[in-house]
Protein backbone atom coordinates (compact mmCIF):
# COMPACT_ATOMS: atom_id res chain seq x y z
CA UNK A 1 0.00 0.00 0.00
CA UNK A 2 0.89 3.39 -0.88
CA UNK A 3 2.61 5.50 1.82
CA UNK A 4 4.14 8.88 2.48
CA UNK A 5 6.41 10.52 5.61
CA UNK A 6 8.86 13.25 6.82
CA UNK A 7 12.16 12.19 7.45
CA UNK A 8 12.54 15.06 10.56
CA UNK A 9 15.97 14.79 10.30
CA UNK A 10 16.74 15.43 6.81
CA UNK A 11 14.26 18.31 6.24
CA UNK A 12 15.89 21.90 6.57
CA UNK A 13 12.50 23.79 6.08
CA UNK A 14 13.32 24.82 2.34
CA UNK A 15 9.65 24.72 1.34
CA UNK A 16 10.73 23.34 -2.05
CA UNK A 17 7.97 20.49 -1.25
CA UNK A 18 5.53 23.17 -0.90
CA UNK A 19 5.59 25.06 -3.97
CA UNK A 20 6.36 21.21 -5.52
CA UNK A 21 2.62 19.75 -4.03
CA UNK A 22 -0.47 20.46 -6.60
CA UNK A 23 -3.02 19.99 -4.30
CA UNK A 24 -1.51 22.41 -1.29
CA UNK A 25 -1.28 19.19 1.07
CA UNK A 26 2.03 20.33 2.47
CA UNK A 27 3.18 23.00 5.25
CA UNK A 28 6.32 24.29 6.89
CA UNK A 29 5.56 25.08 10.30
CA UNK A 30 9.67 25.80 12.52
CA UNK A 31 11.56 24.96 9.15
CA UNK A 32 9.74 20.75 9.62
CA UNK A 33 7.26 20.21 6.32
CA UNK A 34 4.14 18.30 7.69
CA UNK A 35 1.74 16.70 5.26
CA UNK A 36 -2.16 17.38 5.61
CA UNK A 37 -5.36 15.33 4.58
CA UNK A 38 -5.19 16.75 0.97
CA UNK A 39 -2.47 14.66 -0.13
CA UNK A 40 -3.16 12.63 -2.59
CA UNK A 41 0.34 10.43 -2.60
CA UNK A 42 1.07 11.55 -5.89
CA UNK A 43 4.57 11.29 -5.02
CA UNK A 44 5.53 15.11 -6.82
CA UNK A 45 6.92 16.62 -3.27
CA UNK A 46 9.68 13.36 -3.10
CA UNK A 47 10.57 14.42 -6.34
CA UNK A 48 10.73 17.71 -5.46
CA UNK A 49 12.97 17.45 -2.43
CA UNK A 50 16.60 17.95 -2.69
CA UNK A 51 17.68 16.45 0.63
CA UNK A 52 15.85 12.82 0.59
CA UNK A 53 13.70 13.92 3.08
CA UNK A 54 10.03 12.56 2.53
CA UNK A 55 9.86 9.12 2.03
CA UNK A 56 7.26 7.50 -0.60
CA UNK A 57 6.57 4.52 -1.39
CA UNK A 58 4.30 3.22 -4.31
CA UNK A 59 1.81 0.55 -4.38
CA UNK A 60 3.36 -2.51 -5.87
CA UNK A 61 2.34 -2.96 -9.46
CA UNK A 62 0.71 -6.44 -9.29
CA UNK A 63 0.83 -8.00 -12.42
CA UNK A 64 -1.91 -10.85 -13.46
CA UNK A 65 -0.79 -13.89 -16.08
CA UNK A 66 -2.71 -12.10 -18.85
CA UNK A 67 -2.48 -15.15 -20.91
CA UNK A 68 -5.84 -16.84 -18.74
CA UNK A 69 -8.36 -14.44 -19.67
CA UNK A 70 -9.64 -14.86 -22.81
CA UNK A 71 -13.50 -13.88 -24.14
CA UNK A 72 -15.46 -10.40 -24.39
CA UNK A 73 -18.37 -10.36 -21.95
CA UNK A 74 -21.70 -7.98 -22.38
CA UNK A 75 -23.56 -7.22 -19.33
CA UNK A 76 -27.11 -7.54 -20.54
CA UNK A 77 -28.94 -5.37 -18.98
CA UNK A 78 -32.93 -5.82 -18.68
CA UNK A 79 -35.98 -5.03 -17.02
CA UNK A 80 -39.03 -6.88 -16.57
CA UNK A 81 -37.57 -9.43 -19.04
CA UNK A 82 -37.07 -6.92 -21.72
CA UNK A 83 -33.86 -6.40 -22.75
CA UNK A 84 -32.17 -2.71 -23.20
CA UNK A 85 -31.26 -1.34 -26.49
CA UNK A 86 -27.74 -0.76 -25.46
CA UNK A 87 -27.00 -4.63 -24.63
CA UNK A 88 -27.78 -5.04 -28.27
CA UNK A 89 -25.74 -2.28 -29.32
CA UNK A 90 -22.89 -3.57 -27.05
CA UNK A 91 -23.28 -7.21 -28.51
CA UNK A 92 -22.38 -5.88 -31.88
CA UNK A 93 -19.79 -3.81 -30.87
CA UNK A 94 -18.12 -7.33 -28.58
CA UNK A 95 -18.57 -9.45 -32.30
CA UNK A 96 -15.92 -6.85 -33.24
CA UNK A 97 -13.75 -6.29 -31.03
CA UNK A 98 -14.30 -10.49 -31.08
CA UNK A 99 -12.85 -10.91 -34.86
CA UNK A 100 -9.65 -8.71 -33.90
CA UNK A 101 -8.91 -11.17 -30.96
CA UNK A 102 -10.57 -13.54 -32.20
CA UNK A 103 -12.34 -14.89 -29.39
CA UNK A 104 -16.15 -15.75 -28.43
CA UNK A 105 -18.47 -12.67 -27.32
CA UNK A 106 -20.79 -13.98 -24.40
CA UNK A 107 -23.82 -12.39 -23.06
CA UNK A 108 -24.81 -12.52 -19.39
CA UNK A 109 -28.00 -12.04 -17.80
CA UNK A 110 -28.93 -11.93 -13.95
CA UNK A 111 -32.75 -11.62 -13.16
CA UNK A 112 -36.35 -13.28 -13.35
CA UNK A 113 -38.19 -15.53 -15.83
CA UNK A 114 -35.21 -14.17 -18.27
CA UNK A 115 -34.47 -17.59 -20.25
CA UNK A 116 -36.26 -16.62 -23.05
CA UNK A 117 -33.61 -13.85 -23.30
CA UNK A 118 -30.99 -16.50 -24.52
CA UNK A 119 -32.33 -16.74 -28.21
CA UNK A 120 -32.24 -13.11 -28.73
CA UNK A 121 -28.77 -12.82 -27.14
CA UNK A 122 -27.66 -14.81 -29.73
CA UNK A 123 -29.64 -13.75 -32.40
CA UNK A 124 -27.54 -10.41 -31.92
CA UNK A 125 -24.25 -11.60 -31.59
CA UNK A 126 -23.61 -13.98 -28.42
CA UNK A 127 -21.65 -16.98 -29.17
CA UNK A 128 -22.42 -17.84 -25.51
CA UNK A 129 -24.83 -16.67 -22.88
CA UNK A 130 -24.73 -17.29 -19.13
CA UNK A 131 -28.37 -17.22 -17.51
CA UNK A 132 -28.80 -16.92 -14.00
CA UNK A 133 -32.53 -16.96 -13.66
CA UNK A 134 -34.02 -16.37 -9.96
CA UNK A 135 -36.92 -14.95 -8.28
CA UNK A 136 -34.45 -12.90 -5.88
CA UNK A 137 -33.19 -11.59 -8.91
CA UNK A 138 -36.01 -9.90 -10.19
CA UNK A 139 -35.04 -6.45 -9.09
CA UNK A 140 -31.93 -4.94 -9.47
CA UNK A 141 -29.74 -4.12 -6.94
CA UNK A 142 -25.61 -3.41 -7.73
CA UNK A 143 -24.02 -4.96 -4.64
CA UNK A 144 -26.50 -8.48 -5.75
CA UNK A 145 -25.09 -8.51 -8.78
CA UNK A 146 -22.01 -6.74 -7.81
CA UNK A 147 -21.04 -10.21 -6.58
CA UNK A 148 -22.26 -12.71 -8.86
CA UNK A 149 -20.85 -11.13 -12.18
CA UNK A 150 -17.62 -10.46 -9.50
CA UNK A 151 -17.84 -14.59 -8.71
CA UNK A 152 -18.37 -15.22 -12.85
CA UNK A 153 -15.50 -13.35 -13.67
CA UNK A 154 -13.02 -14.60 -11.49
CA UNK A 155 -13.80 -18.27 -12.44
CA UNK A 156 -14.42 -17.88 -16.28
CA UNK A 157 -11.44 -14.63 -16.81
CA UNK A 158 -13.27 -12.95 -19.61
CA UNK A 159 -10.19 -10.12 -20.66
CA UNK A 160 -13.10 -7.49 -21.90
CA UNK A 161 -15.83 -7.02 -19.61
CA UNK A 162 -18.73 -4.27 -21.43
CA UNK A 163 -21.60 -2.63 -19.61
CA UNK A 164 -24.49 -0.14 -20.70
CA UNK A 165 -23.79 3.65 -19.28
CA UNK A 166 -27.04 3.32 -17.54
CA UNK A 167 -28.18 4.47 -14.11
CA UNK A 168 -27.60 0.54 -13.41
CA UNK A 169 -24.82 0.40 -15.36
CA UNK A 170 -23.19 3.47 -13.80
CA UNK A 171 -23.59 1.91 -10.62
CA UNK A 172 -22.76 -1.83 -11.14
CA UNK A 173 -19.50 -1.12 -13.30
CA UNK A 174 -17.32 0.19 -10.04
CA UNK A 175 -18.44 -2.36 -7.51
CA UNK A 176 -17.02 -4.99 -9.82
CA UNK A 177 -14.17 -3.37 -10.63
CA UNK A 178 -13.15 -2.38 -7.40
CA UNK A 179 -13.73 -5.72 -6.12
CA UNK A 180 -11.04 -7.44 -9.07
CA UNK A 181 -8.74 -4.07 -8.60
CA UNK A 182 -8.82 -3.88 -12.23
CA UNK A 183 -9.44 -0.44 -14.12
CA UNK A 184 -12.63 1.09 -15.61
CA UNK A 185 -13.19 3.49 -18.42
CA UNK A 186 -16.68 5.49 -18.23
CA UNK A 187 -18.69 6.65 -21.15
CA UNK A 188 -16.59 5.42 -24.06
CA UNK A 189 -17.26 6.99 -27.14
CA UNK A 190 -14.83 4.89 -29.10
CA UNK A 191 -13.46 0.98 -28.50
CA UNK A 192 -10.52 -0.52 -30.53
CA UNK A 193 -8.18 -3.14 -30.30
CA UNK A 194 -4.31 -3.52 -30.33
CA UNK A 195 -3.87 -6.99 -31.77
CA UNK A 196 -0.89 -7.84 -30.61
CA UNK A 197 -0.95 -6.27 -27.17
CA UNK A 198 -4.74 -7.59 -27.18
CA UNK A 199 -5.22 -4.64 -25.21
CA UNK A 200 -8.78 -2.37 -26.02
CA UNK A 201 -8.02 1.16 -26.64
CA UNK A 202 -10.80 2.95 -24.45
CA UNK A 203 -11.65 6.48 -26.00
CA UNK A 204 -13.79 8.96 -23.90
CA UNK A 205 -13.74 12.99 -23.51
CA UNK A 206 -12.07 14.25 -21.55
CA UNK A 207 -11.47 18.16 -19.76
CA UNK A 208 -14.86 19.30 -20.52
CA UNK A 209 -15.25 17.74 -23.75
CA UNK A 210 -12.32 19.76 -25.12
CA UNK A 211 -10.04 16.58 -26.00
CA UNK A 212 -10.65 13.01 -26.35
CA UNK A 213 -8.43 10.75 -24.26
CA UNK A 214 -7.51 7.12 -25.06
CA UNK A 215 -7.43 5.16 -21.73
CA UNK A 216 -5.27 1.24 -21.34
CA UNK A 217 -5.50 -0.95 -18.96
CA UNK A 218 -2.34 -2.62 -19.34
CA UNK A 219 -1.60 -4.78 -16.27
CA UNK A 220 -4.78 -5.90 -14.68
CA UNK A 221 -7.63 -7.79 -16.38
CA UNK A 222 -10.37 -7.98 -17.37
CA UNK A 223 -10.62 -4.63 -18.97
CA UNK A 224 -13.75 -2.65 -18.52
CA UNK A 225 -15.19 -0.35 -19.64
CA UNK A 226 -19.40 1.11 -19.81
CA UNK A 227 -21.14 2.68 -22.83
CA UNK A 228 -23.52 5.21 -23.71
CA UNK A 229 -27.24 4.18 -25.26
CA UNK A 230 -27.33 4.77 -28.44
CA UNK A 231 -23.69 5.15 -29.38
CA UNK A 232 -23.18 1.87 -31.67
CA UNK A 233 -25.67 0.49 -33.80
CA UNK A 234 -26.85 -3.36 -32.97
CA UNK A 235 -26.00 -5.90 -35.62
CA UNK A 236 -29.20 -7.19 -37.91
CA UNK A 237 -31.05 -9.99 -35.68
CA UNK A 238 -29.88 -13.49 -37.22
CA UNK A 239 -32.40 -15.73 -35.36
CA UNK A 240 -30.79 -19.21 -37.30
CA UNK A 241 -27.35 -18.33 -35.42
CA UNK A 242 -26.53 -21.11 -33.12
CA UNK A 243 -25.16 -20.59 -29.57
CA UNK A 244 -24.24 -21.95 -26.36
CA UNK A 245 -26.68 -21.38 -23.11
CA UNK A 246 -25.71 -21.99 -20.28
CA UNK A 247 -27.90 -21.78 -17.25
CA UNK A 248 -26.26 -21.46 -13.88
CA UNK A 249 -26.67 -21.15 -9.92
CA UNK A 250 -25.18 -18.91 -7.51
CA UNK A 251 -24.31 -19.65 -3.49
CA UNK A 252 -27.64 -18.98 -1.82
CA UNK A 253 -25.89 -17.00 0.92
CA UNK A 254 -26.44 -14.00 -1.80
CA UNK A 255 -30.49 -14.62 -1.81
CA UNK A 256 -32.02 -12.16 0.64
CA UNK A 257 -29.41 -9.67 0.82
CA UNK A 258 -31.29 -6.71 0.67
CA UNK A 259 -35.23 -6.87 0.73
CA UNK A 260 -37.10 -4.97 -1.87
CA UNK A 261 -38.32 -1.33 -0.57
CA UNK A 262 -40.34 0.28 -3.59
CA UNK A 263 -39.94 0.07 -7.57
CA UNK A 264 -40.27 3.55 -8.77
CA UNK A 265 -40.78 3.33 -12.51
CA UNK A 266 -38.52 6.21 -14.48
CA UNK A 267 -40.71 6.89 -17.50
CA UNK A 268 -39.29 10.45 -18.04
CA UNK A 269 -35.46 8.36 -18.64
CA UNK A 270 -37.10 5.50 -20.39
CA UNK A 271 -38.84 7.98 -22.93
CA UNK A 272 -35.76 9.91 -23.73
CA UNK A 273 -33.08 7.23 -24.43
CA UNK A 274 -36.03 5.37 -26.96
CA UNK A 275 -37.86 8.12 -28.53
CA UNK A 276 -38.26 8.57 -32.22
CA UNK A 277 -38.59 12.40 -31.90
CA UNK A 278 -37.32 14.94 -28.94
CA UNK A 279 -37.88 18.65 -28.66
CA UNK A 280 -34.86 19.85 -26.74
CA UNK A 281 -34.82 22.40 -24.54
CA UNK A 282 -31.22 25.33 -23.58
CA UNK A 283 -31.54 28.35 -21.90
CA UNK A 284 -32.57 30.67 -24.97
CA UNK A 285 -36.46 29.67 -23.78
CA UNK A 286 -35.93 32.45 -21.21
CA UNK A 287 -37.70 31.16 -18.08
CA UNK A 288 -39.23 27.89 -16.57
CA UNK A 289 -42.66 29.08 -17.25
CA UNK A 290 -41.65 29.14 -20.73
CA UNK A 291 -40.79 25.74 -21.31
CA UNK A 292 -44.47 24.81 -21.35
CA UNK A 293 -44.26 25.86 -24.95
CA UNK A 294 -41.44 23.26 -25.84
CA UNK A 295 -43.97 21.28 -24.12
CA UNK A 296 -46.94 21.51 -26.12
CA UNK A 297 -45.36 21.03 -29.43
CA UNK A 298 -43.72 17.56 -27.73
CA UNK A 299 -47.34 16.82 -26.74
CA UNK A 300 -48.63 17.42 -30.56
CA UNK A 301 -45.66 15.44 -31.78
CA UNK A 302 -46.40 12.37 -29.46
CA UNK A 303 -42.48 13.53 -28.46
CA UNK A 304 -40.36 13.87 -25.17
CA UNK A 305 -38.65 16.73 -23.96
CA UNK A 306 -35.11 17.00 -23.49
CA UNK A 307 -32.92 19.59 -22.08
CA UNK A 308 -29.28 21.27 -22.06
CA UNK A 309 -27.44 21.44 -18.99
CA UNK A 310 -27.35 24.86 -18.45
CA UNK A 311 -31.58 24.59 -18.63
CA UNK A 312 -31.15 21.38 -15.88
CA UNK A 313 -28.12 23.35 -13.71
CA UNK A 314 -31.02 25.97 -13.29
CA UNK A 315 -33.38 23.71 -12.36
CA UNK A 316 -35.62 24.24 -14.49
CA UNK A 317 -35.93 20.47 -15.74
CA UNK A 318 -34.78 17.08 -14.19
CA UNK A 319 -31.22 15.96 -14.60
CA UNK A 320 -33.41 12.61 -16.15
CA UNK A 321 -34.13 14.54 -19.01
CA UNK A 322 -30.35 16.54 -19.54
CA UNK A 323 -28.88 15.08 -23.41
CA UNK A 324 -25.49 15.78 -23.68
CA UNK A 325 -21.68 14.61 -22.50
CA UNK A 326 -22.93 14.85 -18.91
CA UNK A 327 -26.29 13.55 -19.67
CA UNK A 328 -27.83 11.66 -21.87
CA UNK A 329 -26.78 10.25 -25.68
CA UNK A 330 -29.86 10.15 -27.45
CA UNK A 331 -30.32 8.63 -31.39
CA UNK A 332 -34.23 10.08 -32.45
CA UNK A 333 -35.15 10.20 -36.04
CA UNK A 334 -35.81 13.90 -35.53
CA UNK A 335 -34.25 16.52 -32.93
CA UNK A 336 -35.66 20.01 -32.35
CA UNK A 337 -33.74 22.64 -30.45
CA UNK A 338 -35.39 25.39 -29.06
CA UNK A 339 -32.96 28.26 -27.57
CA UNK A 340 -29.40 25.89 -27.36
CA UNK A 341 -26.43 27.49 -28.61
CA UNK A 342 -25.12 23.81 -29.55
CA UNK A 343 -21.88 23.32 -27.30
CA UNK A 344 -19.94 21.05 -28.16
CA UNK A 345 -21.08 18.99 -24.53
CA UNK A 346 -24.54 19.41 -25.49
CA UNK A 347 -23.58 17.62 -29.36
CA UNK A 348 -21.63 15.00 -27.67
CA UNK A 349 -25.20 13.43 -26.45
CA UNK A 350 -26.76 13.68 -30.31
CA UNK A 351 -25.54 10.41 -32.29
CA UNK A 352 -26.47 9.03 -36.00
CA UNK A 353 -29.67 11.93 -35.54
CA UNK A 354 -31.79 11.39 -39.44
CA UNK A 355 -33.17 15.25 -38.95
CA UNK A 356 -32.59 18.09 -36.47
CA UNK A 357 -34.38 21.04 -36.38
CA UNK A 358 -32.95 24.14 -34.68
CA UNK A 359 -34.49 27.10 -33.77
CA UNK A 360 -32.24 29.92 -32.23
CA UNK A 361 -32.10 33.87 -32.38
CA UNK A 362 -28.29 34.32 -33.12
CA UNK A 363 -27.75 32.94 -36.46
CA UNK A 364 -24.32 32.13 -35.73
CA UNK A 365 -24.89 29.68 -33.11
CA UNK A 366 -22.97 26.83 -33.04
CA UNK A 367 -25.94 24.39 -33.79
CA UNK A 368 -26.94 25.55 -37.17
CA UNK A 369 -23.89 23.85 -37.97
CA UNK A 370 -25.11 20.44 -37.51
CA UNK A 371 -28.62 21.05 -38.62
CA UNK A 372 -31.03 20.13 -41.41
CA UNK A 373 -33.25 22.80 -40.79
CA UNK A 374 -32.43 26.21 -39.57
CA UNK A 375 -34.90 28.68 -38.59
CA UNK A 376 -33.75 32.01 -36.92
CA UNK A 377 -35.69 33.96 -34.39
CA UNK A 378 -37.37 34.13 -30.91
CA UNK A 379 -37.89 30.68 -29.80
CA UNK A 380 -40.89 31.90 -27.75
CA UNK A 381 -42.65 33.28 -30.80
CA UNK A 382 -41.89 30.44 -33.02
CA UNK A 383 -42.97 27.15 -30.65
CA UNK A 384 -46.38 28.39 -30.54
CA UNK A 385 -46.99 28.90 -34.75
CA UNK A 386 -45.29 25.81 -35.27
CA UNK A 387 -47.73 23.83 -32.63
CA UNK A 388 -50.57 25.03 -34.03
CA UNK A 389 -49.55 24.17 -37.61
CA UNK A 390 -48.90 20.25 -36.23
CA UNK A 391 -52.36 20.28 -34.17
CA UNK A 392 -54.18 21.67 -37.50
CA UNK A 393 -52.70 19.02 -39.73
CA UNK A 394 -53.51 16.07 -36.76
CA UNK A 395 -57.16 17.37 -37.02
Amino acid sequence: MASIDIIKNKCVGCKKCVSACPFGAIEVENKKASIGEKCTLCGSCAEGCPFGAINFVRDEIIKNDLSEYRGIWVFAEQRKGKLKSVALELLGKARELAEDLDTETVAVALGHNIENLSKELIAYGADRVMVIDADWLSDFNDQVYGEIMVDLINEHKPEIVLMGATSNGRSLAPCISSALRTGLTADCTVLETDREERLLLQTRPAFGGNLMATIVCPNNRPQMATVRPKLFKPLGPDYTRQGRVDILSVHSQIEGFVKKIRDIDNEEEINLTEADIIVGVGKGIGNQKNIQLAQELADALGAALGASRPVVDSGWMPYSQQVGQTGKTVAPKLYIACGISGAIQHLAGLADIETIVAINNDPDAPIFKVANYKIVGDVKEILPLVTEKIRNKNK
